[in-house]
């Protein structure tokens, strides 16, 4: 499942994928989109996966399209699934960014895709299209306001500016700071998630992830039809009796 371009290691049920191009600060070519898109999918497939983490090799998170590349006609995308193919089809279950360095226009846009975010205090966020003659087209402009106010998303968007990891934390964009290494940061918040139901864990996402677009009238309804689904699973009922018998849960994932 590794590649040059894209690494991925299994510790426990939390698969670490590393976009692994340092010499171009992991700019996003096509061979990382597959090879991000092919770990997606091994992390969406795989039942003893609950958890991924999104990184980049020797300091650095993203510098973002691979522009080189793109002048000689190359698209780091994949058809229906977006930028590293994540952007606009991202898996069914968490992922954590964990960005030390820059993350920057589509590094940015990669951060945003993800479900939560570890950061070193040194990284930097940023979507400087606009200083190219470009928009950031791969969710930076529809994902960042929703991350953080409107008008701050705004401000950042036209200037181009970066957003330091210190700002970033304050308006809700990162989760955790780490003083170390962001991966150490985001392994020890995966292991916080990894301890619970994995069914339960990937429909909480789904349903927190759905839930804006769901018409007012019929939120109640839409969610209870998945909840009532989370209640009939055997991991419900290990997770009662669990409780009950004051012991750890044993989850099989049904």
């Amino acid at each position: 499942m590794s590649t040059v371009e894209v690494t991925t290691e299994q510790v426990g049920q939390t698969l670490v994928v590393t976009i692994n191009r340092p010499h171009v600060r992991n700019a996003i070519n096509r061979a990382v989109a597959e090879g991000v898109a092919a770990a997606m999918d091994r992390l969406d497939s795989d039942p003893d996966l609950m958890i991924g983490v999104l990184t980049g090799a020797e300091g650095t998170f993203c510098a973002g399209m691979d522009l080189k590349a793109f002048l000689t006609g190359e698209r780091p995308e994949i058809e229906g699934r977006g930028l590293a193919g994540i952007t606009e089809t991202p898996p069914r279950k968490p992922v954590i960014a964990a960005v030390d360095g820059y993350a920057l226009a589509g590094g940015c846009e990669l951060v945003l895709a993800c479900d939560l975010v570890v950061a070193s205090n040194s990284a930097m966020f940023g979507i400087p299209e606009v200083r190219r003659g470009l928009v950031a087209g791969s969710g930076g402009l529809v994902r960042l306001p929703q991350r953080i106010p409107r008008q701050i998303a705004l401000e950042y968007a036209l200037t181009g500016a970066h957003m330091p990891a210190a700002v970033a934390h304050h308006w809700g964009l990162v989760n955790r700071l780490t003083a170390g290494a962001a991966l150490d940061g985001a392994l020890e918040l995966a292991a916080e998630i990894t301890v619970n139901g994995p069914l339960a864990v990937a429909m909480t996402k789904r349903i927190v992830t759905e839930s804006s677009a769901w018409p007012p009238e019929d939120v109640w309804e839409m969610q209870r039809g998945l909840v009532e689904g989370i209640l009939a699973t055997d991991d419900a009922k290990e997770g009662a009796a669990a409780f009950a018998e004051k012991r750890s849960p044993i989850w099989t994932g049904q």
